[in-house]
């Protein structure tokens, strides 16, 4: 006999990955299938075969109380999937790395499914850490509506200084055009515009989220990615119960030393370190160099107070 739709909504078993018009697509998960799922978008593992359509209406309509939700905000290709990772390694709380739900409304705003999401994210296995959520960078568009909804709600700014991301996002021909499709999108850029001008518009539109979000959630703060790649024991360490979640320093060490650090988070398996992300970053650097430039003039003539919002972003740090 299929759950009715109370049970749907009371439990994280059941899965809103997305909405397909006026339904809900529930997805069968189990902790297990959670944590296997690198993406909650279309490279989602469930549980087993038998996913559901719900009406939106009828969920909205049983939709749990909304609980706290902790985050991951981050500018892509800054070890998000990393951190997250280990977070959800480190500590017993339900971990969602980039629900489809979520980024379908960045680019189709709806407050009241934005709520029903919300609430369905915020569920729990039990216990009193908060479900950790990380979002991907269209979400950073919903940073005002998630803001407004739970402003004490702990969450982590991960980014990059301008440098750094520009040798993250436009080091092959399809990071490019991502950066292009994103900039387009959402950062105002203008048809057309070059890889630098779209990778400098990208960047300054997120940092200027972030630093607006900062504003709106006091216990929220800013980890610069390159901190923890140099330091990941001391990073969640410090960053664990700054988003409600308890880790043994033990297992924090073990974690660090261990296969996550040593391969790619979004492939396991594939070796990838540190050093392997240094090296490529040196190379890319002397590759990049008149383009870096290119860029930190464009963002400096477009944000003449520069200086004051990566201090605001600074001020913030873990």
């Amino acid at each position: 006999m299929p759950p009715s739709v109370s049970e749907i909504a009371a439990s994280p078993d059941h899965y809103l990955h997305s909405c397909e018009g006026a339904d809900a697509v529930i997805v069968p998960m189990d902790r297990a299938a959670y944590a296997r799922s690198i993406f909650l978008d279309a490279r989602i593992a469930p549980a087993r075969e038998g996913a559901a359509l719900v009406p939106v209406a009828a969920l909205a309509a049983a939709a749990p109380e909304p609980r706290m939700t902790a985050w991951i905000f981050h500018v892509a290709h800054c070890g998000s999937t990393l951190l997250a990772r280990a977070l959800e390694a480190v500590s017993s709380g339900l971990v969602l790395r980039e629900p489809m739900a979520l980024r379908q409304l960045a680019f189709a705003p709806d407050p009241a499914r934005l709520e029903l999401v919300l609430a369905m994210l915020g569920r729990r296995y039990g216990g009193d850490e908060p479900t950790l959520v990380k979002a991907n960078v269209p979400v950073n568009a919903l940073l005002p509506a998630i803001a407004a909804a739970d402003p004490a709600a702990p969450a982590v700014f991960l980014h990059l200084g301008l440098e750094d991301y520009a040798l993250a996002v436009l080091r092959s021909p399809q990071h490019r055009g991502w950066v292009r499709e994103m900039a387009a999108r959402f950062a105002a850029a203008p048809p057309g515009a070059s890889d630098a001008a779209s990778l400098a518009a990208l960047w300054l539109w997120q940092m200027r989220a972030f630093a607006a979000a900062l504003g709106a959630m006091p216990q929220a703060c800013t980890l610069d990615a390159e901190r923890f790649y140099a330091d990941p024991a001391a990073t969640l360490a410090a960053l664990a119960p700054r988003l409600g979640r308890r880790a043994n320093p033990a297992r924090i060490a073990e974690v660090a030393a261990g296969p996550l650090f040593a391969t790619y988070s979004k492939r396991p398996g594939v070796a990838f370190d540190n050093a392997a992300r240094l090296e490529r970053r040196e190379a890319l650097l002397r590759e990049m160099a008149g383009e870096i430039a290119a860029i930190r003039a464009l963002v400096e003539s477009a944000e003449p107070d520069l200086a004051a919002l990566e201090a605001r972003l600074a001020a913030a740090a873990l």
